[in-house]
């Protein structure tokens, strides 16, 4: 199988047992800028890696030296296979192109929702805003009740944020993460929509509130990205 590249991934995919995220902190914007050029030489030079491995996709951080990895598989044992294989070679040419790029250990997910856009709507997204949430120990219960809170948040909401084109909600498959794969627009439609009346995206309400200070939830983030690299088998 050839690598194609393709202009974004499909969170919804309905082939994809598991999505694995991780994080890439290149230090500086030019130290980033080589490690996508690298990313894209290691991938067009060599066959697909392996056919449990759908999508393989790249976006770049608003901080400029962070890119966040996102790749769908068709089940763990797919990736387990794939990691018996050894080390890949094209992190091995990555690394030789741009030494000293620290990789944080990926996290597995698996879709649970996905608030889809509306019929009709071909809008691109120009920005995947990642929204994750941690909970104190496993419960894959209380992740899942959480992701329902926010789809009954929104759909109590009188005011949907102008931009927002799709998310998708993944539960780790660990139990203690919940990561909200989000496309907009643009960034600025984001930012507009974090800074209305509010403590983030949603209109003052108790299930807001509820979603906001959550049973067990000890942390999390929100992190935009612009979509850099995307590859699929061919």
């Amino acid at each position: 199988m050839t690598v194609h590249f393709t202009d974004r991934p499909d969170p919804a995919r309905a082939d994809a047992g598991i999505a694995l995220a991780a994080t890439w902190d290149t230090g500086t914007p030019e130290r980033r800028r080589q490690t996508l050029d690298a990313i894209r030489k290691a991938w067009e030079s060599r066959e697909w890696p392996h056919p449990g491995l759908l999508s393989y996709s790249v976006h770049a951080g608003e901080d400029g030296t962070t890119l966040l990895h996102y790749s769908q598989w068709t089940g763990e044992q797919a990736h387990q296979d794939f990691v018996r294989q050894g080390p890949d070679a094209r992190d091995a040419g990555i690394d030789a192109a741009v030494p000293g790029i620290e990789r944080l250990a990926p996290h597995t997910y698996e879709l649970y929702r996905s608030g889809f856009r509306a019929e009709g709507d071909t809008r691109e997204p120009g920005c995947v805003v990642i929204v994750e949430a941690e909970f104190a120990g496993p419960d894959p219960a209380r992740q899942r009740d959480w992701v329902d809170t926010v789809f009954e948040a929104l759909g109590e909401d009188p005011h949907t944020p102008a931009g927002g084109i799709a998310a998708h909600f993944h539960v780790s498959t660990d139990g203690t993460r919940v990561l909200n794969y989000a496309e907009w627009e643009s960034a600025e439609h984001h930012i507009a929509a974090l800074t209305a009346p509010g403590e983030g995206v949603g209109s003052p309400s108790p299930l807001w509130e509820r979603v906001q200070k959550y049973p067990g939830m000890t942390g999390g983030g929100v992190n935009r990205y612009t979509p850099a690299l995307s590859m699929n088998a061919g």
